[in-house]
């Protein structure tokens, strides 16, 4: 499979990683979008989370919570989860991955 994600759970791509289990594995986005940009990311391949919450609804909550255990471990207090699915919603890298951001406002609206 030519997958970034796959490659990045498997070594052959090195990524900054944040946090890893036998489930899911964090690394730090390459083109982040706030100070914390982390990708959590199920070991296994799915194309997007609905198909996890679809296929392993307990990985897709393990998944949430893993973001949850990071941002504490980080001292994040505020922080937007989000998930993108399809092209036309923002996903450029079609294996499920939740973002994790934090270190800015995201409040809306902006101001």
């Amino acid at each position: 499979m030519d997958c970034l994600f796959c490659k990045i759970v498997d070594g052959t791509i090195p990524a900054k990683i944040v946090k890893k289990s036998e489930l899911f594995t964090a690394f730090n986005d390459i083109t982040p979008q706030a100070p914390t940009h982390i990708l959590i990311i199920p070991n296994k391949h799915f194309t997007n989370m609905a198909e996890v919450a679809n296929s392993d609804p307990a990985l897709a909550g393990e998944i949430f919570r893993a973001a949850g255990e990071i941002a504490s471990e980080n001292g994040l207090e505020s922080y937007r989860m989000n998930v993108n699915t399809g092209a036309a919603a923002g996903q450029s890298v079609f294996h499920a991955h939740l973002h994790l951001l934090a270190g800015r406002s995201f409040a809306w609206p902006p101001g």
